[in-house]
């Protein structure tokens, strides 16, 4: 494997310009990608404002900010990545997206760059097969919000050369995480657990055992988790919440994983939680 120097990052939203910020302050220089100008636009505001909020707290100094934020190019036309030592796709969470931007990143990068995606679901087997170098293409799951938290599930497809693994685990460590290998099943560990999580604690406020604040309450309070499954819905949002689900039930086949209800309605309404100023809770 080459040396990575140039990230290309592909999606501005939540979980891209995340990747993106922690790249670039690991001293990498990052090509942002998105489909849209004020996709990009957001994903950089929401950049700056954490790198400040670092300075703030002297995590990094003012000099340092500014540097990782230069390392920043956002792109608007994926065949401008074609110099990239390393892509990381972090797309909507849905197979057709991601099968769709895989197959156009075989095409335009080089034969030897890797080809990661951050899904938090979906098969790493399945996206490999997409390409013409799936023994490259390998599962990068950070956790949100990625500059704070320091897992990186790293999932190895059936195709996943060995090569391939230990770069990823190398570049994971350069970017100041801890990668945990996992192999490729549905869900993957994280997910797998977390998500029925949600879905029981949404079955419980649509079926009446208790309020989304009671609930919340007695994980925070019972468990010592540091927010209740609901708040944590409304942050990663319930319409990824609704796919994952989704993905799991078909994946496995198993009605275990069938997504409530209330969450489906709950999306349909464009409740979204945080992003969108509802979901189980109401935002500002």
């Amino acid at each position: 494997m080459n040396e990575i120097r140039t990230i290309a990052v592909l999606g501005a939203g939540t979980m891209g310009n995340g990747i993106a910020h922690v790249a670039a302050r690991s001293g990498f220089r990052v090509l942002l990608c998105d489909v849209a100008q004020n996709l990009l636009d957001r994903g950089l505001a929401t950049i700056e404002k954490n790198l400040g909020r670092e300075v703030t707290k002297e995590k990094l100094t003012k000099q340092q900010a500014e540097e990782a934020r230069a390392r920043i190019t956002p792109v608007l036309d994926r065949e401008s990545l074609s110099g990239c030592d390393f892509a990381i796709e972090a797309a909507t969470e849905r197979f057709e997206v991601k099968s769709a931007l895989f197959q156009d990143l075989d095409r335009i990068l080089r034969r030897e760059v890797i080809l990661a995606t951050n899904t938090s679901s979906i098969s790493i087997t399945k996206l490999a097969a997409q390409t013409s170098r799936p023994q490259q293409v390998i599962g990068m799951h950070f956790f949100n919000p990625v500059p704070v938290m320091q897992l990186v599930e790293v999932i190895r497809g059936l195709q996943t050369s060995q090569a391939t693994y230990d770069a990823v685990q190398a570049l994971s460590v350069k970017m100041g995480k801890t990668p945990v290998e996992v192999n490729d099943a549905t869900g993957f560990i994280s997910n797998r657990v977390l998500m029925p999580l949600i879905n029981e604690a949404i079955f419980a406020v649509m079926e009446g055992v208790a309020t989304p604040e009671a609930v919340d309450k007695i994980f925070q309070l019972g468990m010592a988790h540091p927010m209740g499954p609901l708040t944590l819905a409304d942050f990663i949002g319930l319409d990824v919440c609704l796919d994952i689900m989704r993905v799991l039930e078909e994946g496995t086949g198993d009605p275990k994983y069938r997504p409530c209800p209330l969450l489906v309605r709950m999306v349909d309404a464009g409740w979204k939680g945080w992003k969108s100023g509802r979901g189980f809770y109401t935002y500002s």
